[in-house]
């Protein structure tokens, strides 16, 4: 993984929690999708974005999105190297497998 997409992951998660901090939780899982779209073929980091949903999840008291969030860890600890659905945002309220467009300023991030 490049200096550049850890730190752009840094960010997002940065970003998450000072929105969860400051009430914002939609804006703060926001950032989190945002991080899972940089992490996805990157097998630890992937799993990673997942755990920070699913804790998302537990403080925010959302049990579908724990649910959701569960099978994806799992998902992404075995099928990351194999394929991920690119650009998929990973919250539970999309299909695991569909791949989606890539927001256009992290394409140059993701496509490295």
């Amino acid at each position: 993984m490049s200096p550049r997409l850890k730190q752009a992951i840094a960010t997002e998660y940065a970003l998450a929690r000072q929105a969860e901090a400051g009430g914002l939780a939609a804006e703060a899982f926001h950032h989190l999708e945002r991080a899972h779209i940089l992490s996805q073929r990157h097998t630890i980091a992937h799993v990673r974005s997942h755990l920070r949903m699913w804790r998302w999840a537990w403080r925010q008291g959302r049990p579908r999105e724990l649910l959701g969030q569960t099978a994806r860890i799992v998902a992404a600890a075995l099928f990351s190297r194999v394929w991920v659905p690119e650009g998929n945002t990973g919250g539970s309220n999309v299909i695991a497998i569909r791949p989606m467009p890539i927001p256009d300023d992290l394409r140059d991030l993701v496509s490295r």
